[in-house]
């Protein structure tokens, strides 16, 4: 079976990543890579002995599947470019700037026959797998994401940034229609917000507690899960997690077993999978344009509520 010729639109530090993947990967001949500064496309290409390519016509012409890995402000241009090209797409996450472009990418992409999906890397964890095994019917959910500032993303603030992440997970894990949310969140550093907090309130009675931040001096991923009888309680950096239990009115303490793996890799081998099998990608474009209108939804409460752009008052 023939490989699938692969490339990546962008080559940042993300976009650096992906290349690395796509390069080891067996079912994968990665054929470009294209940046809009011709010297990151180089650097890549000399690393990665990769051809870079002089344009995104060209670009386009050497692959069959790929990644788009640039700021968020251009995934709608060149995601709709290269689906009308017939090319299968991984966009980074968020899918896009606004719910309306999200929507016209998986349009696009059923129109044209392509795979879409949207690089919720999380989704690919195998902490979270390990959880999906032992879940039941959670009632409550603790999610906290920590990060070092950046130094990169910050066109756009923390939610969009890091929580978009936990947002379309729980969504998969509650399955139930939001009720309510009430978001908090400040900027530090940004001109967006730096850390955020939201407490969902779900229809089926769920709650969920989320907290990300950018400006932590540590690095922290996890997500804790109560249900009857049960406390879950999983760490995505360190693929590792436990369970407590209520058992003949006692409670017993037990090891979460993680298949340890690398989420980057698992989801690009699952990408390629959908591509050439025509099969729905575990995040398709309309689960990302579903995350990613919450999440504006989340930065537009923010951004309201922030005292340094309420209005000033009239004079008398």
């Amino acid at each position: 079976m023939s490989r699938i010729r692969t490339g990546v639109v962008g080559a940042g530090h993300m976009g650096m990543h992906h290349v690395r993947a796509y390069s080891e990967l067996p079912d994968s001949e990665l054929t470009a890579v294209y940046d809009a500064d011709p010297a990151a496309a180089r650097a890549a290409s000399k690393k990665f002995r990769v051809p870079a390519a002089a344009s995104l016509e060209d670009f386009a012409a050497r692959v069959d599947a790929a990644t788009v890995c640039t700021p968020t402000s251009t995934h709608f241009e060149i995601g709709k470019f290269l689906l009308a090209h017939g090319r299968h797409l991984l966009v980074e996450k968020p899918i896009a700037e606004n719910a309306a472009d999200a929507h016209e990418l998986a349009r696009l992409a059923h129109e044209h026959g392509c795979v879409l999906q949207v690089g919720h890397i999380e989704r690919f964890n195998p902490a979270l797998a390990a959880l999906e095994a032992k879940l039941e019917n959670p009632r409550f959910l603790e999610v906290t994401r920590l990060s070092p500032y950046p130094n990169r993303s910050t066109d756009i603030g923390v939610v969009l940034d890091l929580m978009i992440h936990d947002i379309e997970i729980i969504l998969h894990l509650v399955r139930s229609p939001i009720q309510s949310m009430d978001p908090v969140g400040i900027s530090v550093l940004s001109k967006g917000e730096d850390i955020a907090n939201v407490r969902f309130r779900f229809e089926n009675g769920c709650v969920a507690n989320v907290t990300a931040s950018r400006i932590s001096s540590d690095k922290l991923r996890k997500i804790r899960v109560f249900q009857e009888n049960a406390y879950l309680s999983l760490d995505y950096q360190n693929q590792a997690g436990v369970m407590y239990r209520l058992e003949n009115g006692k409670i017993s303490r037990e090891k979460v077993e993680v298949q340890k793996g690398d989420a980057l890799r698992n989801q690009l081998t699952s990408f390629l999978d959908c591509a050439r099998n025509g099969l729905q990608p575990r995040v398709s474009g309309r689960e990302g344009a579903v995350a990613l209108e919450i999440a504006l939804e989340i930065t537009r409460r923010i951004e309201a509520a922030d005292p340094r752009k309420q209005s000033l008052p009239a004079p008398p």
